[in-house]
Order: structure tokens, then C-alpha cells, then sequence
């Protein structure tokens, strides 16, 4: 069980025939159907009206929903479609229903092939936008909120709309170079890349290559990917978190959550249709052999035997599943040295790989030499997500990757180097993941009992307890969360408070997704069925605090608030399409750990507003904040060059801040607790809560 983010000048010069002849042609072809996706839309369609949570038919109105959704999908800033292609489309709005339960997909087909031709045309119009003057000085702007700008009703309309585009584009360009040459933006290395840019690169040029390569993606993709859209818009209508996966998106699912694959150990990227070496992972093959380094292109694929594959302007997914296969097989790889030029030929053999970058990291930190005068020893604990690997636990393999095992051996470490005087658990842009591991986390800092109460499609409540007496870890405890501190991380953070436990730090609540999906092989339970169908992850459960709370929408509140961009972002589980609702049940008795009052939060709460409101990073953040809720709520961005310069440099200042609070930003050797001034914050009040609960008097003081 898992917890689980364009030129048509034919076309408008005769619209009505070719609209005519498109729907007589469109409607014929929905009688035919992909004979292979039949059996699988059947078993989708069937699953999720068995097992979703809200046991919403498939009707009319998941097909209104459908249509829209699907749209949205392929065309989200409304660039290739027109008002006259939805109007035609929306004929199909009442009838999706039955052909999707019927099995017959074709619609999603016809309509990829009609996205197909508006990419094509609009993308000969934006090659000419691109080589077109601009005035930079027009007082003009860019309308910026998709979901408020309505469909062009006619070509010049979407052909202006994407007339403005280029000019932003051009714009943020031209930028980039000025910053480039004044010395004010130095060239950063490139992942992968051997070498930095040395040199600006042509505004003109850079659009043509997005744009091309653009195009060529969008030809490529594959019919399982298709149907992964199509049906996952399907899902999609009744909660933001079920979806179809075709079987290789549910082969990186299972890579996710277990944090293993079999392959060579080497992350790779493409640029300008090479296949490059971003990052050798290590432990791994090719670690370990020592040749294959990050920046070298390979330029084919060959397995043990046979002819190599020319891997050339291929898809990356596809090189991904050439080179990853079985552990203990040979690839072999004809190779571009980044460094000389050499081509070379590698055969590597393949092994499992650990994705140790992902995994539970823990050190203990001396505040005295961050917080001069606070001498302390605290334990920060970074969980970026709850894994498990479920196939290893099935076969018994000792030692399967767990979260739970990896936070037991980083407390146990803190106790064998002399203890610590509290432990931080962080939190922050933790989706989730296991539901069993949230379980088990909570173990090992609660005594026994309930952890979280599940609602089942029938209604009926069932508790998950911690059943394993005694905890790991006993002492003062803080937990740093977010606004991206979603589903199993909401679990441990609402245990932790329910129980008084320890404090919440951070946003002022969390992500929000008080959902469990299970992944489910898409099979009609034959045991003789084994066609790979790929997975439906679906909504089946929805999960309550042991309080009687959902966490849904309304997420788990922080007891201390910390300035945040993040915070006032649209990043919580409200802000999303068809979100389920926030309810309560009955509370789960429990004990309590009484290790925190109110009157020591708010004791807490008093020293760090002091704190804060004297400290000058705090106060540019602070700044900062008013400038974005400023900024919110507009509906376009100026076109005028030296206006969007001021802006994007704010922009650039505001990123950079979100970027602290987010581990995917930083490299695989930075610490996992940076000194700055929210973090340095985080250990002050961790401090005081150790001391406070040595001394209880001292919170009325």
C-alpha cells in the first residue's frame, strides 16, 4: 500500500469544410479502436468503479470531466487548440463515458493526431516569430494565467498569442546574455556536460533548437504513452492522485519506492539528441569499472550479442530501458569521450544499484560552532521520502531497504557517539511514500498505539497501531515540515503532535493529502493473465489522525511558523482539480506522551518571534513575501524589456530562497542541514525546547 505531482493558413482559409470533413472523418474513426489497449481500458475502467473511495460511477459527467481534463493534458497554456476545435471535440462530451467502458480509445488517438498537426503548423509560425524584429519598449504584456484565458477563437488571435510569447521568450534571452557578458551571471557548469559555456549563446538559435526539439518529442511518443494520458485523465476526474501507468512508468514507480534498479549505475540526460552522462552513481558497474565518467556521450547501445543500436536524437526512456536489464547481463556501449574525443567501446555487466542519494541521512550537529554562546548537540534526521522495497520484504532478503531501518540505525548512531540533547526530523518536500513505513517511523518515537485511522470504500474505520512496545528514541523532538510535506510525512507529523510528543516547525501547515492509493497490476485476476497491463494507482482509502481529523486539505498545522515562500504558495492539496473534501470521525484513544503544553509552545513561540524579527535574513524574506502576494494575483507580465529585467531578478532571488528548503536542488555531497538562517532558526528553538522540557517552570518565566 502506497501514500502517495503550432501555423494553420489551409485551415482558416476554408474552417468550415476541413471542420466538416474532419468531423465526418473523426467520427468514423471512433468505430475503429487499438485492438491492444481494449482488454486494458476494460480492466481500468472496471477497477476504478469497484475500488476508488468515492464509488463514483463512470457517467456523463466523468465524460464532461474527461474531455476537459484531457485537453488541459495536452494543451495546458491554450497555444494549439482553438475555440473551433473544442466546439467540435465537445460533440464526443456525453458519449467518452461509454467508449472508454466499452474499451475503445480511439478518441484519445484522433485527438494526438490533431494535436500533432497544430504542433506542426504553429511551430512554422513560431520559426518565423523567432527570426522576426521586436520592439522591446511596446507597452504590451503576456497573459499568464492559463486556466483564465479562454480558447482563440480565430488564427490571428492564437497567432498573436504566440507572437507575445516568442518576445518573452526572446526577451528572457537577451537577458540571460547581458547578465552573461557583464559578469553579473558566471557560467555554471552543466550536469552531464563537459564543459561550461564560454560564451553567450544566439537568442534565435537557442528558441529554433526548443522549438525543434519540441516538435520531435511530441512525434515520438510512443501509443503507451498515449493511453497513459487518456486514461490517467480518466482517473484524474474523480482525485488528483489516482492514475493509469503504462508498464514502464510503473517500472520507475517501483525504482522510486524501493530505491534500487539493475543497470550500470549511471544518470543520464539529452541534449541536442545525444545521450549524455550526467552523474556515475555509486555504489555501481560503472563506478566500479571506472572508465564510463560523467560528460562522455554515448552514441550506441548493443546488448551481450547482436548488432549495437544507433542511439542518436532516440528518446531518453528508450536508451534508459536499453541499457538498464537483469543483474548479472552484459551492454555494451560505444562511447564519445567527453574529455578527447575518443570514440570507444565498453562492456559493462550489470548489478543492482542502490539509489543511496534518496535514502534516510542523519548527523549530529555542534551548535555552538553555528550559534556562538549555544553549546548543544542536536541530531537532524533528513527523510526525503518513506521507502520500501516491498519485493525484497516478500523474499525475505535481509536488510531490504526501509525507511524505518534507516532512521532505527541514524538514532542508534546518535546514541553510540554520546547521544544528543534533541533530535530534528526534516521533513520538508517529503511527498510520502509507504504507508507502512509512516507506521513504523512513528514506532520507533511513540510507545504503543494507533498511529492512523483509514476509511475503506464501505466506511468502516480500521486502525493501524504501532504494536512494538517501547521506543528508539525518548528525548526532545522537532519536526521540520512544509507546504510539499505530503501523505506519509502528514502521518508522522500528526502522530508527533497528537501525541504531544514533540513540536511542528515550518509552514503554516502541511501539503494536505490525507489519501492512500494502492498500486494495483491492471489484470482481470486470472492466474493465467499475464499480459503486462501496466498499474492503476487508485485513491482506495482515505487516512484520519488519531484526533478524529482528516488531513485532508486542511493538512497537519505547525506549532511554530517560520517566514516561508513556500507558505504562500498554491501548493496545497486545495489547490488542486477535483480534490477530495475534509471530514471527521471519531477520535482513537491513545496516551499521551506530555511532552509538550501550551503554555511551553507558546513560551517557544515568544523566543523565536523575537528572534526572528531581529534577524536581517528574515526580514528580506519577509520582504520578499509582500513583493510575490503583490505580484499574485496579476494576470499578465509586461513586455517591455527593462520592466521584465527588474522583475525576473526578483524572481531569480525569490527562487533561490524556495530552493533552500528543497533537497532535489542541492548536489549529492552538500550537508543535509546548510547553514542559513531558517535552518540556524530550526536548531535555537530545538534548544529551548530541550531546555524547557528539562525545566518546565522556565516556559511561565
Amino acid at each position: 500500500m502506497k501514500l502517495t505531482t503550432p501555423s494553420r493558413t489551409a485551415w482558416i482559409l476554408c474552417s468550415g469544410l476541413l471542420l466538416l470533413a474532419a468531423a465526418t472523418c473523426f467520427a468514423d474513426r471512433l468505430a475503429a479502436n487499438h485492438p491492444n489497449d481494449e482488454t486494458t481500458t476494460k480492466l481500468v475502467c472496471g477497477m476504478v468503479q469497484k475500488f476508488h473511495i468515492s464509488q463514483h460511477p463512470i457517467d456523463d459527467q466523468i465524460s464532461g470531466k474527461l474531455l476537459d481534463r484531457f485537453l488541459k493534458t495536452l494543451d495546458p497554456q491554450k497555444l494549439y487548440f482553438t475555440q473551433p476545435d473544442i466546439d467540435e471535440l465537445s460533440k464526443f462530451k456525453a458519449t467518452l463515458d461509454d467508449l472508454v467502458k466499452a474499451g475503445n480509445t480511439q478518441f484519445a488517438y484522433d485527438v494526438w493526431d490533431m494535436y500533432l498537426q497544430r504542433i506542426e503548423q504553429q511551430m512554422e509560425i513560431a520559426h518565423k516569430l523567432i527570426d522576426t524584429p521586436h520592439d522591446f519598449t511596446v507597452d504590451e504584456s503576456i497573459e499568464i494565467d492559463a486556466d483564465k484565458i479562454a480558447w482563440a477563437k480565430t488564427l490571428d488571435e492564437l497567432n498573436d498569442r504566440w507572437r507575445r510569447r516568442i518576445k518573452f521568450e526572446l526577451i528572457n534571452a537577451r537577458l540571460d546574455n547581458e547578465d552573461f557578458t557583464s559578469g553579473k551571471q558566471k557560467p555554471k557548469a552543466i550536469p552531464g556536460q563537459p564543459k561550461a559555456p564560454t560564451a553567450p549563446i544566439d537568442p534565435q538559435e537557442r528558441l529554433h533548437k526548443r522549438y525543434r526539439m519540441l516538435q520531435k518529442a511530441a512525434k515520438e511518443t510512443e501509443d503507451a504513452d498515449k493511453l497513459e494520458l487518456y486514461l490517467s485523465s480518466l482517473t484524474h476526474c474523480f482525485d488528483p492522485h489516482s492514475s493509469y501507468m503504462s508498464p514502464q512508468s510503473q517500472e520507475e514507480f517501483q525504482i522510486a519506492i524501493a530505491l534500487n534498479l539493475d543497470g550500470i549505475g549511471a544518470s543520464l540526460q539529452s541534449d541536442e539528441g545525444f545521450t549524455i552522462v550526467r552523474e556515475i552513481v555509486k555504489p555501481g558497474a560503472a563506478s566500479e569499472d571506472g572508465r564510463l565518467k560523467a560528460g562522455d556521450k554515448i552514441l550506441a547501445v548493443g546488448q551481450e550479442t547482436g548488432e549495437m543500436v544507433d542511439i542518436m536524437e532516440m528518446k531518453l526512456n528508450k536508451v534508459v530501458r536499453m541499457i538498464r536489464g537483469k543483474r548479472g547481463t552484459k551492454v555494451r556501449l560505444q562511447v564519445k569521450k567527453g574529455d578527447s574525443g575518443e570514440v570507444v567501446l565498453y562492456e559493462l555487466t550489470r548489478k543492482k544499484i542502490e539509489l543511496t542519494n534518496a535514502e534516510v541521512k542523519g548527523e549530529i550537529l555542534e551548535t555552538d560552532k553555528r550559534l556562538p554562546g549555544r553549546p548543544g548537540r542536536i541530531g537532524v534526521i533528513n527523510i526525503p521520502s518513506f521507502y520500501r522495497d516491498f519485493q525484497a520484504f516478500q523474499d525475505g532478503v535481509e536488510n531490504a531497504k526501509s525507511t524505518a531501518r534507516d532512521v532505527q540505525a541514524v538514532l542508534q548512531k546518535f546514541q553510540q557517539q554520546g547521544g544528543v540533547d534533541a533530535v530534528v526530523v526534516d521533513l520538508r518536500t517529503n511527498g510520502g511514500g509507504a504507508l507502512s513505513e509512516a507506521i513504523d517511523v512513528s514506532g520507533l518515537f511513540i510507545d504503543k498505539g494507533p498511529i492512523v485511522q483509514v476509511k475503506e470504500q464501505n466506511g468502516r474505520i480500521k486502525s493501524h497501531d504501532d504494536d512494538i512496545d517501547g521506543t528508539v528514541y525518548n528525548g526532545p523532538l522537532v519536526v521540520i515540515c512544509n507546504k510539499l510535506s505530503a501523505s506519509a510525512s502528514e502521518i508522522f507529523a500528526a502522530v508527533i503532535k497528537d501525541y504531544q510528543r514533540g513540536i511542528i516547525v515550518g509552514d503554516t501547515t502541511t501539503h494536505g493529502k490525507g489519501t492512500v492509493q494502492n498500486v494495483m497490476p491492471v489484470t482481470s485476476g486470472m492466474f493465467l493473465n499475464r499480459t503486462d497491463r501496466g498499474a492503476l494507482k487508485l485513491t482506495i482509502q482515505q487516512f484520519y489522525r488519531v484526533n478524529g481529523d482528516s488531513t485532508q486539505k486542511d493538512g497537519v498545522k505547525s506549532d511554530i511558523v517560520l517566514p516561508s515562500l513556500i507558505d504562500k504558495m498554491d501548493l496545497g492539496e486545495s489547490s488542486l482539480d477535483n480534490a477530495l473534501e475534509f471530514d471527521r470521525i471519531p477520535p482513537a484513544s491513545h496516551a499521551s506522551a506530555d511532552m509538550v503544553n501550551d503554555k511551553m509552545i507558546s513560551a517557544l513561540r515568544d523566543r523565536s518571534d523575537r528572534r526572528v524579527t531581529a534577524e536581517p535574513k528574515f526580514q528580506e524574506i519577509r520582504k520578499d513575501i509582500e513583493r510575490y502576494l503583490d505580484r499574485k494575483n496579476r494576470k499578465s507580465i509586461s513586455l517591455i524589456e527593462s520592466v521584465l529585467k527588474a522583475e525576473r531578478n526578483q524572481d531569480k532571488k525569490e527562487q533561490d530562497e524556495t530552493d533552500k528548503d528543497d533537497p532535489s536542488t542541492r548536489g549529492s555531497d552538500a550537508p543535509i542541514f546548510p547553514v542559513d538562517a531558517y535552518n540556524d532558526e530550526v536548531l535555537q528553538i530545538s534548544l529551548d525546547y530541550a531546555t524547557l522540557l528539562r525545566n518546565p517552570q522556565a516556559a511561565q518565566k
